[in-house]
């Protein structure tokens, strides 16, 4: 099967089947905000759990807005199924992670965006399919929204003022998320070379520090490229197309395969696309699948259009 045929194209399907398609050794970084199984949405419901409550609203979320669109973990506190979402997402994850093995080149990487909540169970599961756990970085988001209801009116609303009172400035939930972990794999390379002899031979495995200080101000590993004017909107969990060069630039040359297996709106592609990158997505959802295929055919107008 001719490698050419999966070359700058956004696959509509699921990936777990899709990938075992490639050939052996096929891309040179595997770059991909997977769903993070917390319940953004039905797409990040990654268990059989049944809990009636899991993804429902209280009347203060819904009064709040989009950012309390759904819950991600019951009202009540959790039941026993429910402790078993985090070992369920380690499984979800194993199912694909041996095939990411497969397809990846030797020495090549694997960036990865998990939510902090079960980012542990996935790099586990990477490490049991054979990856070698590089490092974390931590991209720093340029708008976070705090959640954290106050525990004192939870009782205003049970008429308990007294125990309002008690607890003025105590909050439910979590400080103000303003970083997601990135987790960053390689692909073990052959036993008795060198990592030099590697990047002779498959053309990856040292890092470019020059190409990501146009995004970075220095080689960190926190991030804080952000959203250009005008780019969002396209998906609920969109990432910075800055953000993705510069680590597709970090790991990568001109020419070189950067596959996204759940590519979403295609942002990875695109950015992949405006630095003259090869690429291959999958996407289960046909919606964002023609989203992430018009943002490409737009970049290859600009394209066309710059060289006249």
């Amino acid at each position: 099967m001719s490698v050419e045929m999966f070359i700058n194209r956004v696959i509509n399907a699921d990936s777990i089947t899709g990938l075992t398609a490639l050939p052996d050794n096929f891309a040179h970084l595997i770059l991909s905000d997977i769903p993070y199984g917390i319940g953004i949405d039905d797409w990040d419901v990654l268990h059989n759990n049944t809990n009636s409550a899991y993804l429902g609203s209280s009347p203060a979320q819904t009064k709040a807005g989009a950012i309390f669109k759904k819950r991600g973990k019951p009202i009540n506190g959790w039941s026993e199924a429910d402790r078993e979402i985090p070992k369920q997402y380690y499984e979800w994850c194993s199912k694909w992670a041996g095939t990411w093995l497969k397809v990846l080149k030797p020495g090549g990487s694997v960036f990865i965006f998990a939510g902090r909540r079960f980012s542990h169970r996935c790099i586990a599961a990477l490490e049991d399919a054979g990856f070698t756990f590089r490092d974390m970085f931590a991209w720093m988001r340029q708008h976070a929204p705090h959640r954290a209801q106050r525990l004192s009116i939870v009782y205003e609303r049970r008429g308990d003022d007294e125990n309002a009172r008690q607890w003025e400035g105590w909050r439910v939930g979590n400080l103000r998320p303003v970083f997601e972990p990135i987790l960053w794999f390689t692909k073990p390379y052959k036993i008795g070379t060198t990592i030099a002899d590697n990047v002779l031979t498959h053309g990856v495995g040292a890092f470019n520090e020059e190409a990501f200080l146009k995004y970075e101000k220095s080689p960190d590993n926190v991030l804080r490229s952000g959203f250009m004017s005008g780019e969002t909107g396209f998906h609920p969990t969109q990432k910075p197309i800055k953000l993705m060069q510069a680590l597709i630039e970090l790991t990568t040359q001109e020419g070189q395969v950067v596959l996204d297996p759940f590519c979403g709106s295609g942002s990875t592609l695109v950015a992949a696309a405006l630095i003259g990158r090869k690429y291959l997505g999958f996407e289960i959802d046909e919606t964002y699948t023609r989203i992430a295929e018009k943002r490409l055919d737009d970049v290859k107008q600009s394209s066309i259009q710059l060289k006249f």
